[in-house]
């Protein structure tokens, strides 16, 4: 079976924490971020190549339930999911992850969405690009798409 998940890695850097060197719960929607975009550079293309087409695809909603902490110096797993396509939005799902180091098992750090709204440089929604969309529903798992 495919995964239609992508996973990348990341290592707490000191910037990212706390004074008790614990990760300031803001920065999980930078971690979302940098997962969102390597599985769109890896499956479908860069944002720069999406903003060439005259699209930006911003944030209108986001959500994180916090399961566990990290902590500087952690490596990260974050896992990505494209889980909604729709004409003008689509929405991804995450979970960051942390090895267990005494086995090969991971710990849920946190978990979580963002949805964004596909508008054009005046700022208007407007459909996603007719190239970008077998790409992304290439990506959903079970194919749900409300196009």
């Amino acid at each position: 079976m495919t995964t239609t998940s992508h996973r990348t890695t990341y290592r707490v850097i000191y910037g990212d924490t706390d004074a008790a060197a614990v990760v300031y719960n803001a920065n999980y929607l930078r971690y979302f971020e940098i997962g969102r975009t390597e599985l769109m550079r890896e499956k479908v293309c860069t944002y720069r190549e999406i903003h060439a087409l005259g699209i930006l695809l911003p944030v209108t909603e986001c959500f994180v339930r916090y399961k566990a902490f990290a902590c500087y110096d952690d490596l990260l797993i974050i896992e990505t999911t494209l889980v909604e396509l729709k004409k003008v939005s689509c929405k991804f799902s995450y979970r960051i992850l942390r090895e267990k180091a005494d086995s090969n098992k991971e710990q849920l750090i946190a978990k979580g969405y963002t949805v964004h709204a596909a508008v054009g440089r005046d700022g208007k929604l407007t459909r996603l690009p007719d190239d970008l969309i077998p790409r992304l529903q290439n990506l959903l798992p079970g194919k749900r798409t409300k196009l």
